[in-house]
Protein backbone atom coordinates (compact mmCIF):
# COMPACT_ATOMS: atom_id res chain seq x y z
CA UNK A 1 0.00 0.00 0.00
CA UNK A 2 1.31 3.16 -1.16
CA UNK A 3 -0.08 7.16 -0.75
CA UNK A 4 -1.52 7.85 -4.50
CA UNK A 5 -3.94 9.52 -6.80
CA UNK A 6 -7.06 6.82 -6.91
CA UNK A 7 -11.01 7.29 -8.19
CA UNK A 8 -13.72 7.72 -5.66
CA UNK A 9 -17.04 7.63 -6.66
CA UNK A 10 -19.87 9.36 -4.69
CA UNK A 11 -22.36 6.66 -5.17
CA UNK A 12 -25.51 9.34 -3.65
CA UNK A 13 -24.65 11.07 -6.87
CA UNK A 14 -23.84 8.23 -9.28
CA UNK A 15 -27.06 7.61 -11.32
CA UNK A 16 -25.46 4.36 -12.91
CA UNK A 17 -25.64 5.84 -16.57
CA UNK A 18 -22.37 4.47 -17.73
CA UNK A 19 -20.41 7.50 -19.24
CA UNK A 20 -17.53 7.11 -17.39
CA UNK A 21 -17.33 3.09 -18.50
CA UNK A 22 -15.78 3.52 -22.49
CA UNK A 23 -13.64 6.28 -20.70
CA UNK A 24 -11.67 4.29 -18.72
CA UNK A 25 -9.09 2.38 -20.63
CA UNK A 26 -8.08 -0.16 -17.86
CA UNK A 27 -11.09 -1.23 -17.46
CA UNK A 28 -11.52 -0.22 -13.75
CA UNK A 29 -14.57 0.85 -13.31
CA UNK A 30 -18.18 -0.81 -14.07
CA UNK A 31 -21.72 -0.44 -13.16
CA UNK A 32 -22.76 -2.51 -10.16
CA UNK A 33 -26.02 -2.95 -8.55
CA UNK A 34 -26.62 0.24 -10.77
CA UNK A 35 -23.87 2.50 -9.91
CA UNK A 36 -20.27 2.93 -11.09
CA UNK A 37 -17.93 0.68 -9.37
CA UNK A 38 -13.90 0.46 -8.85
CA UNK A 39 -13.27 -3.05 -9.21
CA UNK A 40 -10.13 -2.82 -8.00
CA UNK A 41 -7.24 -0.63 -6.79
CA UNK A 42 -4.55 -2.37 -9.31
CA UNK A 43 -6.53 -1.39 -12.44
CA UNK A 44 -6.73 2.26 -11.36
CA UNK A 45 -3.39 4.47 -12.70
CA UNK A 46 -5.40 7.20 -11.09
CA UNK A 47 -4.58 9.59 -13.93
CA UNK A 48 -8.20 10.77 -13.95
CA UNK A 49 -8.80 9.71 -17.95
CA UNK A 50 -13.22 8.70 -16.83
CA UNK A 51 -13.32 13.19 -15.37
CA UNK A 52 -15.25 15.18 -16.89
CA UNK A 53 -17.45 12.72 -18.81
CA UNK A 54 -19.97 12.12 -15.44
CA UNK A 55 -23.15 14.25 -15.88
CA UNK A 56 -23.70 14.34 -12.06
CA UNK A 57 -19.98 15.27 -11.38
CA UNK A 58 -19.76 12.31 -8.91
CA UNK A 59 -16.26 10.90 -9.81
CA UNK A 60 -13.16 12.77 -8.48
CA UNK A 61 -9.52 11.89 -7.61
CA UNK A 62 -8.20 11.52 -3.98
CA UNK A 63 -4.82 10.82 -3.20
CA UNK A 64 -5.13 7.82 -0.21
CA UNK A 65 -3.37 4.82 0.81
CA UNK A 66 -4.15 2.51 -1.75
CA UNK A 67 -2.31 -0.54 -3.87
CA UNK A 68 0.17 -0.15 -6.58
CA UNK A 69 -1.57 0.44 -10.52
CA UNK A 70 -0.34 -3.33 -11.82
CA UNK A 71 -0.15 -2.98 -16.15
CA UNK A 72 0.49 -6.87 -16.15
CA UNK A 73 -2.26 -7.18 -14.03
CA UNK A 74 -4.47 -5.03 -15.74
CA UNK A 75 -3.61 -6.39 -19.23
CA UNK A 76 -4.88 -9.68 -18.15
CA UNK A 77 -8.63 -8.21 -16.64
CA UNK A 78 -8.80 -6.19 -20.02
CA UNK A 79 -8.03 -9.59 -22.05
CA UNK A 80 -10.73 -10.92 -19.92
CA UNK A 81 -13.53 -8.53 -20.96
CA UNK A 82 -13.06 -8.85 -24.25
CA UNK A 83 -12.86 -12.81 -23.86
CA UNK A 84 -16.37 -12.46 -21.78
CA UNK A 85 -17.52 -10.13 -24.76
CA UNK A 86 -16.33 -12.59 -28.08
CA UNK A 87 -18.37 -15.83 -26.10
CA UNK A 88 -21.18 -14.07 -26.15
CA UNK A 89 -21.21 -13.41 -30.03
CA UNK A 90 -20.11 -16.59 -30.62
CA UNK A 91 -22.59 -19.31 -30.62
CA UNK A 92 -21.23 -22.85 -31.31
CA UNK A 93 -24.75 -24.29 -31.35
CA UNK A 94 -25.36 -23.13 -34.39
CA UNK A 95 -28.68 -21.19 -33.88
CA UNK A 96 -30.37 -20.19 -37.15
CA UNK A 97 -31.34 -17.02 -35.49
CA UNK A 98 -27.70 -16.10 -35.71
CA UNK A 99 -27.69 -16.80 -40.02
CA UNK A 100 -27.56 -13.81 -42.12
CA UNK A 101 -30.57 -13.06 -44.28
CA UNK A 102 -31.09 -9.88 -46.22
CA UNK A 103 -35.30 -9.52 -46.13
CA UNK A 104 -37.32 -7.26 -48.63
CA UNK A 105 -39.06 -4.69 -46.64
CA UNK A 106 -42.75 -4.82 -46.76
CA UNK A 107 -43.43 -1.30 -46.48
CA UNK A 108 -47.30 -0.34 -45.45
CA UNK A 109 -50.69 -1.34 -47.53
CA UNK A 110 -54.03 -1.00 -47.01
CA UNK A 111 -56.75 -3.03 -44.79
CA UNK A 112 -59.29 -3.94 -46.40
CA UNK A 113 -61.22 -1.50 -44.48
CA UNK A 114 -59.16 1.48 -46.13
CA UNK A 115 -57.10 2.06 -43.25
CA UNK A 116 -53.34 1.95 -43.37
CA UNK A 117 -51.21 -0.88 -41.92
CA UNK A 118 -47.66 -0.46 -41.01
CA UNK A 119 -45.64 -3.75 -42.35
CA UNK A 120 -42.45 -3.89 -41.36
CA UNK A 121 -39.41 -1.85 -43.00
CA UNK A 122 -36.68 -4.50 -41.75
CA UNK A 123 -34.19 -5.01 -44.78
CA UNK A 124 -31.67 -7.17 -42.55
CA UNK A 125 -31.10 -10.17 -39.71
CA UNK A 126 -29.47 -10.61 -37.39
CA UNK A 127 -29.77 -7.10 -35.99
CA UNK A 128 -27.93 -7.01 -32.64
CA UNK A 129 -24.41 -5.59 -33.37
CA UNK A 130 -22.98 -8.65 -31.47
CA UNK A 131 -23.81 -11.03 -33.81
CA UNK A 132 -23.63 -9.04 -37.03
CA UNK A 133 -20.87 -10.28 -39.31
CA UNK A 134 -18.19 -7.82 -40.34
CA UNK A 135 -18.84 -7.84 -43.80
CA UNK A 136 -22.85 -8.76 -44.17
CA UNK A 137 -23.90 -8.41 -47.49
CA UNK A 138 -26.21 -6.10 -46.70
CA UNK A 139 -23.94 -3.66 -45.06
CA UNK A 140 -22.19 -2.75 -48.36
CA UNK A 141 -22.55 0.55 -49.54
CA UNK A 142 -25.63 0.97 -47.04
CA UNK A 143 -27.36 4.05 -45.07
CA UNK A 144 -26.45 2.43 -41.48
CA UNK A 145 -29.21 3.06 -38.69
CA UNK A 146 -27.53 2.15 -35.42
CA UNK A 147 -30.23 2.47 -32.58
CA UNK A 148 -30.23 1.84 -29.00
CA UNK A 149 -32.79 -1.34 -27.85
CA UNK A 150 -35.01 1.11 -26.19
CA UNK A 151 -36.11 2.93 -29.28
CA UNK A 152 -38.28 0.69 -31.12
CA UNK A 153 -40.48 0.01 -28.32
CA UNK A 154 -40.41 3.95 -27.59
CA UNK A 155 -41.22 5.21 -30.74
CA UNK A 156 -44.35 4.20 -32.62
CA UNK A 157 -43.47 5.31 -35.85
CA UNK A 158 -39.72 3.99 -36.03
CA UNK A 159 -40.45 1.48 -39.37
CA UNK A 160 -41.70 4.61 -41.18
CA UNK A 161 -39.61 7.33 -40.01
CA UNK A 162 -35.92 5.97 -39.25
CA UNK A 163 -35.53 2.16 -40.41
CA UNK A 164 -36.72 2.68 -43.93
CA UNK A 165 -34.44 2.02 -46.33
CA UNK A 166 -31.59 1.25 -43.85
CA UNK A 167 -29.26 -1.50 -42.58
CA UNK A 168 -29.91 -1.70 -38.68
CA UNK A 169 -27.93 -2.91 -35.94
CA UNK A 170 -28.93 -2.39 -32.42
CA UNK A 171 -27.00 -2.45 -29.16
CA UNK A 172 -26.89 -0.93 -25.15
CA UNK A 173 -24.33 0.75 -24.34
CA UNK A 174 -24.84 0.23 -20.64
CA UNK A 175 -25.11 -3.63 -20.74
CA UNK A 176 -22.58 -4.28 -23.50
CA UNK A 177 -18.98 -3.50 -23.14
CA UNK A 178 -18.32 0.04 -25.16
CA UNK A 179 -14.94 -0.91 -26.51
CA UNK A 180 -16.16 -3.76 -28.09
CA UNK A 181 -18.90 -2.06 -29.50
CA UNK A 182 -16.20 0.54 -30.77
CA UNK A 183 -13.83 -1.96 -31.89
CA UNK A 184 -16.82 -3.44 -33.90
CA UNK A 185 -18.51 -0.56 -35.87
CA UNK A 186 -15.19 0.80 -36.44
CA UNK A 187 -14.28 -2.61 -38.35
CA UNK A 188 -18.15 -2.16 -40.07
CA UNK A 189 -17.57 1.17 -41.03
CA UNK A 190 -14.10 0.23 -42.46
CA UNK A 191 -14.76 -2.51 -44.75
CA UNK A 192 -17.92 -1.35 -46.07
CA UNK A 193 -17.99 1.85 -47.76
CA UNK A 194 -20.88 2.82 -45.39
CA UNK A 195 -22.68 5.88 -46.83
CA UNK A 196 -23.73 7.70 -44.01
CA UNK A 197 -24.87 6.69 -40.21
CA UNK A 198 -27.76 7.65 -37.90
CA UNK A 199 -27.54 7.16 -34.28
CA UNK A 200 -31.29 6.56 -31.82
CA UNK A 201 -30.76 6.56 -28.68
CA UNK A 202 -32.93 7.23 -25.33
CA UNK A 203 -32.99 10.61 -23.35
CA UNK A 204 -32.08 8.70 -20.47
CA UNK A 205 -28.20 9.70 -19.34
CA UNK A 206 -27.05 6.31 -19.81
CA UNK A 207 -28.06 5.73 -23.46
CA UNK A 208 -26.13 8.92 -24.69
CA UNK A 209 -23.06 6.83 -24.25
CA UNK A 210 -23.64 5.57 -27.62
CA UNK A 211 -23.31 8.36 -29.59
CA UNK A 212 -19.67 8.70 -28.16
CA UNK A 213 -19.35 5.22 -29.27
CA UNK A 214 -20.00 5.84 -32.64
CA UNK A 215 -17.88 8.71 -32.85
CA UNK A 216 -14.97 6.76 -31.54
CA UNK A 217 -15.79 3.86 -34.47
CA UNK A 218 -15.65 6.56 -37.09
CA UNK A 219 -12.91 7.77 -35.96
CA UNK A 220 -10.99 4.65 -35.51
CA UNK A 221 -12.12 3.50 -38.92
CA UNK A 222 -10.29 6.32 -40.25
CA UNK A 223 -13.31 7.16 -42.53
CA UNK A 224 -14.89 9.60 -43.10
CA UNK A 225 -19.02 9.35 -42.42
CA UNK A 226 -21.27 11.65 -41.98
CA UNK A 227 -23.17 11.32 -38.60
CA UNK A 228 -26.77 12.19 -37.63
CA UNK A 229 -28.21 11.92 -33.84
CA UNK A 230 -31.94 11.45 -33.06
CA UNK A 231 -32.84 11.49 -28.88
CA UNK A 232 -36.09 9.76 -28.44
CA UNK A 233 -38.08 10.94 -25.11
CA UNK A 234 -39.49 7.98 -23.25
CA UNK A 235 -42.85 9.02 -23.99
CA UNK A 236 -41.90 8.51 -27.83
CA UNK A 237 -41.27 12.19 -29.12
CA UNK A 238 -38.22 13.28 -30.53
CA UNK A 239 -36.55 15.33 -28.17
Amino acid sequence: MVKRKIVKINEKKCTGCGLCIPNCAEGALQIVDGKARLVKEIYCDGLGACLGHCPEDAITIEERDAALFDEKATEKHLEGLKKKELEKKELPCGCPGTAVKTLKAKGSRLKAQGKRKSESELGNWPVQLMLVPVEAPYLKDAELLIAADCVPFAYPDFHEDFLKGKALVIGCPKLDAATIYEEKLAEIIKHNNIKNITVAHMEVPCCFGLNHIVGEAIRLSGKNVSLKEVTIGIRGEVK
